[in-house]
């Protein structure tokens, strides 16, 4: 019985706090593409076969998780990895849930995520995978922060305290520059930590302003300009909190690509996902290609080559379908 998993990126806008001050850690704030997506066939099999080295990691490890023998997984299309759009989260899932439901069984990915690496900060990922939307998670407590990354498994994802579906005429600009990729594994970890260790308290106090004056109320009025503003000035005061680790409020090139597209009038917010190299802007369905230009323009300002889609939101979780 073969299994077809289908998902796609997310992006994340940012922490709500990374100060130890406050009584809750990280609490991100993100929401689900349409495109590009991930599709992985999975099967049962004697041992993991795959041609894919980034499969055959993940089918390992669910292999091991689930206590089954093995699996078959195909990758018929794959996200741009550690860009920014939650390539590793997405993937990971989609092999599990795959493979999970290869021997009919249930993924019970909330219980599951953790002790594939998944989970630890943000629960983003993890929440759009299942649901699609906008979500915003509440973080982990500040007591469990550890000066070395815990074992997997010894946590909890984050729980989700909003989450609201994504008008339909929103759209969202991918930047995509060909430059080093983000930040993962140990480098992301232990930048974060020192991060973490010497983060403003003040900067978590106006995101949380933020978030609950201006983004969730916008977006639950369909109200764009004020949504996409305020999404923006997260990322900047994110960028604040990050500034030493990535060598600015974002990462180079990545500021001279913003710049460029806030001066469209087309898009009403622009910035970095997560640790790039991802730009997005925020702009809607009318004006989607003239957004689309403003990307093309803002790549040749800033010198680099890279790509450029637009995206709808996806407010539907990922599917899981028996192909045969």
């Amino acid at each position: 019985m073969a299994v077809r998993v289908t998902t796609a990126g997310r992006l994340h806008f940012g922490f709500r706090n990374l100060s130890l001050a406050h009584e809750r850690l990280y609490g991100s704030l993100g929401l689900a593409l349409e495109t590009p997506r991930l599709v992985v066939d999975c099967e049962r099999a004697e041992g993991v076969r795959t041609g894919h080295p980034d499969a055959e990691r993940y089918a390992r490890r669910a292999v091991e998780v689930l206590d089954v023998p093995g699996a078959r997984v195909s990758v018929r299309e794959t996200l741009p990895r550690h860009a920014g759009l939650g390539s590793g989260t997405q993937f990971s899932l989609a092999v599990l849930s795959g493979i999970a439901r290869a021997y009919g069984r249930e993924p019970r990915l909330e219980e599951r995520a953790p002790r594939l690496g998944r989970g630890g900060r943000s629960g983003v990922g993890i929440a759009t995978f299942r649901e699609g939307g906008f979500v915003c998670d509440g973080g982990h407590p500040t007591t469990r922060f550890t000066a070395e990354r815990p074992e997997d498994g010894s946590w909890r994802v984050p729980p989700v305290i909003a989450r609201h579906p994504i008008p339909d005429g929103w759209r969202f600009l991918l930047v995509i520059p060909d430059v080093e990729p983000g930040k993962s594994g140990e480098q992301e970890d232990d930048d974060m930590r020192a991060v973490v260790e010497r983060a403003s308290p003040g900067i978590a106090d106006e995101i949380t302003a933020i978030s609950a004056r201006r983004v969730l109320p916008a977006l639950v009025e369909g109200d764009l300009a004020t949504f996409g503003a305020g999404i923006a000035e997260i990322g900047r005061l994110n960028g604040a909190w990050y500034a030493d680790a990535q060598g600015g409020v974002y990462r180079p090139p990545v500021g001279d690509i913003v710049r460029e597209l806030e001066a469209c009038r087309a898009i009403e917010g622009a910035g970095q996902s997560s640790w790039g190299p991802v730009v997005y802007g925020i702009t809607d369905r009318e004006r989607a290609d003239r957004a689309r230009k403003s990307g093309r323009n803002a790549l040749a300002a800033a010198d680099v080559d890279g790509s450029v889609l637009v995206a709808s939101g996806r407010n539907t979780g990922a599917s899981v379908d028996h192909t045969g």
